[in-house]
């Protein structure tokens, strides 16, 4: 039957930029579709009532213990290491998702978690000749079955906007810090297949030594992304100009035997640069929202998400705008300079991997259009819910 799981990317992970190999690993190794992500917080109350699931299940008394404790000296506000508990809640949905999880993607808890799976590569445990574990970071936390899956997906559901969304305020910086927070969108053509594309991403933004403070999965509507893109309507009549007379020249070029003067293909592309604008303007909403906009028929088809997906990211930090724009690199694949997300990744000027805004007012007005700004409403809340309504 279709189940809906979860992985939950601990604090430590988090702090030694285990994140986007962790995430690379799950979308390449879960046959599974990847349906929601959320940053949390977790408050000392969410955390009293995870442990309290931990308890209630049957589990090895070694493990359980080395859980339990994890959980209250790790994920706590207040911890042991002393660091912020940020952590990413990543959702799942499949058939048999809570045991295919388990045992082909996340790995066992123990020291001979094969290396193929997330723990394998990603945890550490480290257990004593008397039986007790000397050292234990799971990397990710998951169920261990369906009971207890429901019970910990309805806690997240329960404190997914008390404890969860764009949290900017959770990380302390030096008083001399002035810290910012700048947008990252992975882009379409990361999802369509499964693929550790969208974690090869994320680990190469971690060399700006910034934190990741927010993540949101989403489907632009038409109506977002013409929003989102709309200053591009008042750069590329003059921007694109160019391009438009280099088209001109190749098809008249063919068409006809006698020269035409610079200045009369300059005349006619500013006849046509608008229509040009625009029509550029409509294929990166058409690519972002896989909706094309002359095939809307009503208001609401215009606000109706549609059927790509994108992953939104809150970087933050000093100079975070001008540090992922540098490891993004610039527009065109072939031009970026080596090293660089869309050198290594990037298709064209379209298919460039991702987005990221390019001053922090840019990134707090896409923020606001994409929903991952304040105390937004959390669409994992919902996606859990309606699955513990529907298999309850």
């Amino acid at each position: 039957m279709q189940e809906l799981t979860y992985a939950l990317i601990t604090p430590y992970s988090l702090l030694r930029s285990r994140t986007g190999g962790i995430i690379g690993r799950l979308l390449n190794l879960a046959d599974l579709e990847f349906v929601g992500a959320r940053m949390y917080a977790p408050s000392d109350k969410f955390v009293d009532k995870y442990a309290q699931t931990v308890k209630d299940e049957k589990l090895d008394r070694t493990l359980k213990e080395a859980l339990l404790n994890y959980l209250y000296d790790y994920l706590r506000p207040k911890n042991r290491l002393g660091i912020s508990n940020r952590t990413i809640l990543l959702l799942f949905k499949g058939e048999g998702a809570i045991e295919t999880f388990r045992h082909q993607v996340l790995g066992g808890l123990s020291a001979t978690a094969s290396a193929d799976t997330v723990r394998g590569t990603f945890g550490d445990f480290i257990g004593y000749a008397t039986g007790e574990m000397g050292y234990f970071e799971p990397a990710v936390l998951a169920p261990s079955g369906p009971k207890i899956n429901r019970r910990q997906l309805a806690l997240f559901a329960e404190y997914a906007e008390r404890d969860g969304g764009a949290l900017e305020e959770v990380i302390e910086f030096p008083a001399d810090v002035k810290p910012e927070t700048t947008l990252v969108i992975l882009k379409p053509e990361n999802f369509r297949r499964h693929s550790s594309r969208a974690g090869n991403i994320i680990d190469i933004f971690s060399r700006s030594g910034l934190y990741i403070v927010g993540i949101k999965l989403f489907s632009f509507s038409v109506a977002q992304a013409e929003e989102f893109y709309v200053p591009l309507l008042k750069i590329f009549p003059e921007s694109l100009k160019e391009n438009v007379v280099e088209r001109l020249c190749s098809a008249l070029n063919q068409n006809f035997d006698f020269p035409i003067s610079d200045e009369i293909y300059s005349e006619m592309a500013e006849l046509l640069k608008k229509l040009n604008a625009k029509r550029e303007f409509d294929r990166i909403v058409e690519y972002m929202s896989g909706v094309s906009p002359g095939s809307i028929k009503s208001p609401r088809e215009r606000q109706r998400p549609g059927g790509e997906r994108c992953l939104a990211l809150l970087y933050r930090g000093a100079d975070a705008v001008e540090k992922i724009r540098s490891i993004l690199g610039v527009t065109d694949p072939g031009k970026a300079a080596e090293g660089t997300v869309r050198s290594v990744l990037g298709y064209d000027m379209m298919q460039n991997a991702a987005h990221a805004a390019d001053s922090v007012e840019s990134a707090q007005r896409e923020r606001k259009i994409i929903g991952l700004w304040g105390k937004d409403k959390s669409e994992e809340r919902k996606i859990i819910l309606e699955y513990l309504a529907q298999t309850g």
